[in-house]
């Protein structure tokens, strides 16, 4: 299991270059069932405000029912908040993917700030980075 960062999900659904290509070939192998994948709980209300704001509620409906049929939902419970804070990283919410990461078991966190995750338990790769070690 991967736990993929939101900026990824939004590099495809905002069709942001020049990441598109790579995040959306990770999603691809998502989608495609080489690979389970969990997105963060908040990944989802923050998508859907970002995606209902820039384009329309019935889009951010469909994205998030579109997203839901492939990846898993990561909960963040006190535990991972908990786990995040002793982490004491300047980054918050990035802090609590990487507790989250690391609760679910995942393998890798795929992001394209990997700077950010430098000290994480779970090692983050940029999409690049994945599918070249995932070939």
């Amino acid at each position: 299991m991967i736990l993929i960062d939101l900026n990824v999900v939004l590099d495809v659904v905002q069709k942001r270059e020049p990441h598109y290509g790579a995040s959306a070939a990770v999603i691809g192998r998502v989608t495609e069932g080489h690979v389970p994948a969990s997105l963060s709980a908040h990944a989802f209300t923050t998508l859907h405000y970002l995606v209902s704001r820039h384009q329309s509620d019935a889009t951010a409906n469909r994205v998030v029912d579109w997203l839901l049929k492939y990846f898993e939902v990561a909960g963040t419970t006190r535990r991972e908040l908990e786990a995040a804070r002793k982490l004491d990283w300047p980054d918050f919410e990035d802090a609590v993917v990487a507790a989250t990461a690391e609760s679910l078991a995942c393998t890798h966190i795929v992001t394209r700030n990997i700077r950010d995750f430098r000290e994480s338990p779970t090692p983050a790769l940029t999409p690049e980075e994945y599918l070249f070690e995932n070939r």
